[in-house]
């Protein structure tokens, strides 16, 4: 049992503090109007001559548009010169968008200081790992540690509080956009002062942090906070000090959370009955903030959400959004920006199949999301993003594109008229749990495989569990995954102290729990937990690792797989466990060559701890491994195999607990017709066939029943 009391008293505190949320607060309906879907997107009427503006209100009116974001990157035609401002233009376009019934989201129009500003003061500029300056000529080309920056922008903020203070049309605040997509790290000199600023408040005292950062290693002992440095450019092929690393991206995350918050703040003062968020970046592969922490400070959680070509289109947009919803604490979420089809900054960018458009949106409404919104309303001509699709694209009204965007304007109205606002996303009985800073961990360059991160995990298993019929919720590691019947934890690499706790209790209490390689190396710190992996729960997984056996190709000779008794295939990474508990039960184990040492050892185990149990799973197994592992891994925990869903389709329920009501969306993820049946009215289909009971749901096809 683990030593843990004397310290749980500051942890509990600790957690209480970090979930602490401002109160959920939703963009209201225009005047005399109900409450709908919100639907539409960025719009850039700044972008088109004036005469244009008629014909996009007439377009917005036929495909349902009832919101558009306006002023994200404005900042420049806003305040031409320093100090002189224009508004008459945007006066004009939302007194035309709000007489016509659409409601604006209007941006703080932060997002990229114009020319102007950063001639005048090229110190805002951030600075590269090397101290190379970032110059002006694309966007978030600024400091978020920059105090001169900082006046310039809470300046306009005040500026646009004060001129819209009043406005009918104007329901919300879009707060800059996207922070950190390309200035999340800064290594300028502001950012060393606010960096030793960020250490002082967190550990107190020098020798806190040369002990956080095992400074004793290499001669890095610090005697003094001015002694701390960012982790800046050392030599290629050296090691960075790994929690000097750790605490530089949770502090970029805080610095650049601490400037949305002043911005925040600066708007709120002036009208304080608006609620206020920004948009995050929330995917199976971005990391670029601690989302989780960032939620609990806007009035209602907005993502922006881009498609994954190929296979894992669907499932990933799926896990996306579904984690999204945990962020959210399945309050409604908002949908800000996502593709009509192509987008233009991969480097080949696929355009969505037929149909995907619509099922797209309808999976995001599915997993919680109550507004669906585009980059962008109107195709741009010019700039960056020209070949990024658009609601309206370059082939205007008369194309499948806009159709499409007609056809979902109609439905989500059916869907707001049959009462789906007001339901939120049932919970699964199954929690995957996601981590991003077992992820900033794991990337680290000395690891025993740098073929392994955090990241690659969650996603896997979300997709095994829909495999096999089961559609888990994807929820951050502070939510109460504590509360399900089954929580996985899937390469979450750092256990605190108050993560560890809660593992220990959950699964004495009678949790269900499914462990994977490399979960529960690290503390906080980024330090080992001793005495054999994972150390601060091996008693609850009942086993005992003494070192890893990574797998790959890079050398002649060297094991590129494993094979498991089940019949899985173990790739890139497997444990050595060198002992199991008494009460556990081998569940599969590696087949090798026996001169290898890998030949019978234990690879997946169940264990009894308490009045629950436990599942460990030692090696990855990608998704068709997990798959073929978890009737087995059910069955050790005592549950259900699978729930009575399809897992040719992805079933995803919202509910109204006061009433009972409930709308079951279903998902074709195959390539071929699917046939089933649910009880209800189909309410809404898209390439599927309502005949009877019996539903006929085509590839990328959707049905939503009410019940």
């Amino acid at each position: 049992m683990l030593r843990l009391e004397l310290r749980r008293g500051v942890a509990s505190k600790r957690r209480k503090s970090m979930t602490q949320r401002r109160a959920f607060h939703w963009p209201q309906p225009l005047e005399g109007q109900q409450a709908r879907i919100w639907y539409g997107g960025d719009y850039n009427p700044d972008q088109w001559p004036e005469e244009v503006w008629d014909e996009d209100v007439r377009l917005m009116k036929k495909a349902g548009v009832n919101l558009v974001s306006v002023g994200i990157f404005s900042w420049a035609r806003i305040e031409p010169r320093e100090d002189v401002y224009d508004f008459d233009w945007l006066d004009r376009i939302i007194d035309k968008l709000g007489k016509t019934g659409i409601a604006v989201d209007l941006a703080s129009a932060t997002a990229s200081p114009p020319m102007w500003l950063t001639q005048a003061h090229p110190e805002v500029l951030w600075k590269d790992y090397r101290g190379d300056v970032c110059q002006p000529g694309a966007r978030q080309h600024w400091r978020p540690t920059s105090p001169i920056f900082r006046e310039y922008a809470l300046k306009l903020c005040r500026a646009m509080a004060e001129h819209y203070k009043d406005n009918p049309y104007v329901v919300a605040w879009h707060v800059s956009n996207e922070y950190g997509c390309h200035n999340r790290f800064d290594y300028s000199e502001d950012a060393e002062r606010a960096f030793q600023q960020w250490c002082k408040a967190r550990y107190g005292t020098i020798d806190a942090v040369n002990d956080a950062w095992g400074t004793a290693f290499w001669a890095q002992h610090m005697n003094d906070f001015s002694e701390i440095v960012p982790p800046r450019f050392i030599g290629d092929g050296n090691f960075m000090n790994p929690g000097k690393l750790l605490d530089f991206k949770r502090f970029s995350s805080d610095a650049l959370k601490a400037f949305y918050i002043a911005e925040r703040d600066t708007l709120a003062e002036i009208t304080p009955g608006r609620p206020l968020t920004t948009n995050f970046m929330v995917s199976s592969g971005n990391t670029t903030v601690d989302y989780d922490d960032w939620g609990n400070e806007v009035d209602f959680v907005s993502n922006d959400h881009y498609f994954t070509p190929g296979e894992a289109h669907l499932d990933e947009l799926a896990f996306s959004a579904s984690l999204v919803d945990g962020i959210a604490r399945k309050d409604p979420w908002f949908l800000m920006e996502h593709s009509t089809s192509a987008v233009n900054w991969r480097p080949i960018n696929y355009r969505k199949e037929p149909g995907q458009l619509v099922r797209d949106s309808l999976a995001h409404v599915a997993m919680g999301a109550d507004a669906v919104c585009y980059f962008q309303w109107r195709q741009s001509k010019a700039g960056a993003e020209k070949f990024h699709s658009a609601m309206v694209p370059h082939a205007g009204e008369d194309s499948q594109t806009f159709r499409d965007v007609c056809e979902l304007g109609a439905d989500l109205n059916t869907l707001a008229d049959n009462g789906l606002l007001g339901t939120r996303l049932a919970k699964s009985r199954v929690a995957v749990v996601y981590d991003y800073e077992s992820e900033w961990a794991s990337e680290h360059t000395a690891t025993p495989t740098q073929q392994v991160h955090h990241i690659d995990e969650p996603l896997q298993w979300f997709r095994a569990l829909a495999d096999n019929g089961v559609t888990a919720d994807i929820v951050p590691v502070r939510s109460n995954w504590d509360e399900y019947e089954v929580a996985v934890l899937p390469s979450v690499y750092i256990l605190s102290e108050e993560t560890t706790r809660r593992v220990r209790d959950y699964v004495a209490n009678g949790g269900k729990l499914i462990v994977t390689y490399y979960t529960g190396l690290s503390d906080e710190k980024d330090h080992i937990w001793l005495g054999g992996y994972p150390g601060s729960i091996r008693d609850v997984v009942g086993v005992r690792i003494e070192e890893f056996a990574p797998l790959g190709t890079d050398w002649p000779g060297t094991a590129d797989h494993l094979d498991l008794s089940n019949g899985a295939v173990a790739h890139d990474f497997a444990d050595v466990i060198t002992s199991v508990g008494k009460n556990a039960t081998v569940l599969a184990s590696f087949q090798d060559d026996p001169w290898t040492g890998m030949d019978g050892r234990p690879a997946i185990v169940g264990n009894t701890y308490g009045e629950g149990r436990s599942v460990y799973v030692g090696a990855r197994l990608g998704r068709d491994g997990i798959a073929k592992s978890l009737p087995a891994v059910f069955a050790s925990l005592g549950v259900e195999a699978a729930d009575a869903s399809d897992p040719r389709l992805l079933r995803v329920e919202r509910k109204d607990e006061a009433t009972g009501t409930k709308f079951t969306f279903l998902f074709n993820r195959t390539h071929g017709p699917v046939e089933t049946s649910e009880e209800g009215e189909p309410i809404v289909t898209s390439l599927a066939k309502a005949d009877g009971g019996k539903l006929t749901i085509g590839p990328n096809g959707v049905v939503v029943v009410k019940r």
